[in-house]
């Protein structure tokens, strides 16, 4: 038996997008994650990324199930002392919707070097509008 190991796609990469209104964050951030890496793919390896791009639209308006919008809170630390800074989800909908998205994804991939270059392939817009026409995107179905 032949261990079968995918080459890098590299340029031949698709671009998918993503119209986040109403989605429920958890569940929309696993089906980015999933085609980041290439899970998708029938050529999928965990040690090579095969993954495709991804633009998500319309952050803003990602639905919160639950309480969570005045009960889950992001945390970060600022590097000085007693630097905590904590901030609800809801005000972070309102001041950065992307980076909701973008945290979500970003914990759903495993934590190494590779995850750090399937990061920078997805690309988060709190509006309608984006730079990305002209790369022939595909819609992602999420359910």
């Amino acid at each position: 038996m032949k261990t079968f190991l995918p080459s890098d796609p590299g340029q031949n990469r698709a671009w998918y997008v993503v119209d986040a209104t109403d989605k429920v964050l958890g569940r929309l951030a696993v089906k980015i994650a999933n085609t980041l890496r290439g899970r998708q793919k029938t050529t999928f390896s965990p040690q090579i990324d095969t993954g495709d791009f991804v633009v998500v639209v319309n952050a803003g308006k990602v639905k919160l199930t639950g309480n969570k919008s005045e009960t889950k809170t992001y945390k970060r630390y600022t590097g000085y002392w007693s630097g905590l800074k904590e901030v609800k989800a809801g005000t972070m909908r309102e001041r950065h919707p992307e980076k909701m998205i973008a945290l979500a994804v970003k914990g759903m991939l495993p934590a190494n070097n590779q995850s750090r270059k399937m990061m920078t392939r997805l690309k988060v817009y709190a509006g309608e509008s984006h730079p990305h026409a002209a790369q022939k995107l595909q819609q992602l179905d999420v359910k």
